[in-house]
């Protein structure tokens, strides 16, 4: 690789002295670039404005000392990563140590030896390149199990549909509106995003559910739906004996085992109420049945939106949650924009 193509490592050196900078950028410039602040929160200004890849702090300075810059660094994700070396004339032992406890890679005392100082900063400079890479590669790692998980979730949902007379579009639009309410009710994006991914799977256990009870075309009679009642416990089980202990999976099973639970504690399969239900259960029951009230099936017609959102306001404390229904309903142009882009066909 030519000269010009090898990667400068970006300095910033700190310290109200302008003699001590010039002395440390002489031991620098050649092989570094610079940049340079003569007191706290010019150095903060500095590290938001254009992070480095190092930094060099004196601690003696007025105002904002460098103990309190470094832990400011420290404190803040999009800085903590950088490699604070304390370079200072105080050479007391406690101060070292307090240095170190606050997060500083290394300590060096004025009057500096350039031989020291080049040394430190490769060392230091070449860890800082390993443990980013090796977090880079434990990010990439998290990402392909995590997307092995949700492929591994969506051939099941695939495998359900196959059986189940509900089309495809049903699955999307419910994780859809589940995601819209959950992020409604404070969940972080993150949540939210595992919710929507969880979702579809919530009826997974009618796999296990006879054709004769899954595919009728009129109503269950009361032997039919004590078996079909049992698909909740078993999408638990599908879910649960093979997914381990990840959020994803955890989530799905939690919502194929509660979605059906009401408020009142009528619902099924273990009678719970109010906020005794899973949360995401409590959210995926809203989604469910306003997306199943607004299709049409074998067996019905679909309602008109406003009749859907109608019939869930009046079940606001007996099937649903009091507190998610008018959320819900804050959600109309979303909701109806959903509709229209995953439409039956």
């Amino acid at each position: 690789m030519s000269k010009d193509r090898v990667k400068r490592y970006r300095i910033l050196l700190v310290d109200d002295e302008p003699a001590n900078l010039n002395v440390l950028r002489q031991i620098l410039k050649q092989d570094y670039d610079l940049a340079f602040a003569k007191s706290g929160p010019d150095a903060l200004k500095t590290l938001h404005e254009h992070k480095p890849d190092m930094v060099l702090l004196d601690i003696m300075m007025p105002g904002i000392d460098g103990y309190q810059v470094c832990d400011t660094i420290k404190q803040d994700p999009r800085l903590s990563d950088i490699p604070v070396i304390f370079c200072t004339a105080m050479d007391d032992e406690l101060e070292e140590q307090r240095g170190f406890q606050i997060g500083a890679v290394d300590y060096l005392t004025k009057p500096v030896r350039p031989s020291i100082v080049q040394a430190r900063i490769r060392t230091h400079l070449a860890l800082s390149d390993q443990n980013r890479s090796f977090h880079q590669r434990v990010l990439s790692a998290e990402a392909d199990l995590i997307q092995s998980r949700l492929e591994a979730l969506r051939m099941l949902g695939r495998a359900a549909e196959f059986k189940d007379n509900e089309t495809g579009y049903h699955v999307i639009r419910m994780s859809l509106y589940s995601e819209l309410l959950a992020r409604a009710s404070g969940w972080t994006d993150e949540e939210a995003e595992v919710l929507r991914n969880a979702a579809p799977m919530h009826d997974i256990g009618k796999i296990g559910i006879p054709d004769s009870i899954l595919l009728k075309p009129g109503r269950l009679n009361e032997a039919e739906w004590a078996v079909m009642r049992q698909h909740s416990e078993m999408g638990a089980r599908i879910i649960g004996e093979s997914g381990g202990t990840s959020q994803l999976y955890t989530m799905a099973e939690s919502i194929a085992l509660s979605h059906h639970e009401r408020w009142d504690g009528t619902g099924y399969p273990r009678g719970l109420a109010g906020e005794d239900i899973p949360l995401c259960g409590r959210v995926v029951a809203i989604a469910d049945v306003f997306d199943a009230l607004t299709s049409v099936r074998p067996y019905k017609t679909a309602w008109s939106v406003e009749d859907a959102i109608d019939h869930i306001q009046q079940q606001a404390g007996k099937h649903f949650d009091p507190e998610l229904v008018p959320r819900f309903t804050e959600l109309l142009p979303e909701i109806r924009q959903i509709i229209s882009d995953w439409q039956d066909h």
